[in-house]
């Protein structure tokens, strides 16, 4: 199952709104067989990819040990359970069940009544379940998965009192977010950081998915003479702004290519909008005011963060998380799965975020 699991990172950004799925099958004495996983949007699942891996002529009894419940429906392709029932696979071992509620089981179900085959299900469970997070968040609620991303130095300052930013991190971790932001659907910013940076928010080099560029302006001031605006015809952009933006301003920026959405809800629209796109994973890149909302109404669900060996000081310098914040210092950790290592000098933080403790 930790191959299987293994095999299953390798799809990233390429199957999404899907999830990431690997599978391996054994013999009776546990050697390998075949593997497989789900490679792309659209082709074989993973459960498939390893069937058509048995070796020609190969008639032993079969276990399939695969990450997430196979799949009982006809969607972009065949039910894997029909798959599996034409095979010698006698046993099938799952991570975890499907989250989706259209499939409530039925995979699990088909396998055991109608295939004839031994079932077994939660063999590392955990791991299998953080592995379809993103998938679990969109089947369930409709809305993406939000990864929060800054740098910072090590006094915790994200630029210095007149606002110069470039460059916190060091190159390596630049293609670390750079990678990260290969595999996203979308990237979010607010309209300070358009004005501070005149970012491009593409992945260099290009990565698996591009990602709708996405700027929240609430007054509809971003420039037109701005890269995401000038690209805008080249790269899918769309700006978010306030019920009450001018019309003209609103106008601009459309004859210019760019998607406008009215925010009816705050980020609620934002994320209500986004997922509608079958967006499934998002990174929010900042500023602070942006992360500090986000933060604020807990929908942060994993952060990653490179804190660069670097001392900027100053009262008036900006900190990577503003917003309302806590009242009081969490009693917990505030990211669980915690992964951290040092990236071309910088210490690289990464993890899933734990709701804030309201604790009085």
């Amino acid at each position: 199952m930790r191959r299987a699991i293994e095999l299953a990172y390798r799809g990233r950004g390429m199957v999404e709104p899907n999830p990431m799925v690997g599978a391996v099958l054994v013999d009776d004495e546990l050697r390998m067989i075949a593997e497989g996983w789900h490679r792309r949007i659209g082709t074989e699942h993973a459960e498939v990819n390893a069937i058509n891996g048995i070796p020609g002529g190969y008639n032993g009894d079969l276990t399939l040990f695969v990450t997430l419940e196979p799949c009982n429906h006809t969607g972009r392709t065949p039910p894997c359970t029909q798959a599996i029932r034409n095979t010698a696979i006698k046993r099938v071992v799952i991570g975890c069940p499907d989250p989706a509620p259209h499939t409530d089981g039925s995979g699990i179900e088909e396998l055991r009544n109608t295939c004839g085959v031994q079932v077994e299900v939660g063999l590392l469970r955990d791991e299998a379940q953080k592995l379809i997070a993103p998938f679990r968040r969109f089947v369930t609620t409709g809305m993406p998965w939000v990864i929060a991303k800054w740098a910072m130095t090590l006094d915790g300052k994200i630029a210095s009192r007149l606002g110069h930013s470039q460059w916190i991190s060091s190159t390596e971790s630049r293609e670390i977010v750079h990678e990260i932001r290969g595999r996203m659907d979308a990237i979010i910013v607010g309209r300070g950081t358009v004005v501070a940076d005149d970012p491009s928010l593409t992945a260099r080099p290009p990565g698996a998915r591009v990602p709708l560029r996405v700027v929240l302006d609430r007054q509809a001031r971003t420039a037109i003479h701005s890269k995401l605006i000038k690209t805008a015809r080249e790269v899918p952009t769309l700006i978010f702004v306030g019920e009450d933006a001018a019309q003209n301003r609103v106008s601009a920026m459309s004859d210019a290519g760019v998607q406008v959405r009215r925010m009816t809800d705050g980020l609620g629209s934002v994320l209500t909008e986004l997922g509608g796109r079958e967006c499934t994973n998002v990174l929010v890149e900042g500023g602070s005011e942006v992360l500090g909302s986000f933060f604020d109404e807990q929908l942060v669900d994993e952060a990653h963060v490179f804190i660069a060996p670097k001392i900027v000081g100053g009262f008036d310098a900006a900190t990577p998380v503003a917003g309302r914040g806590l009242e009081r210092i969490p009693s917990l950790s505030t990211l669980a799965d915690v992964e951290s290592r040092i990236v071309g000098g910088d210490t690289y933080i990464s993890g899933f975020v734990v709701p804030a403790d309201h604790e009085s």
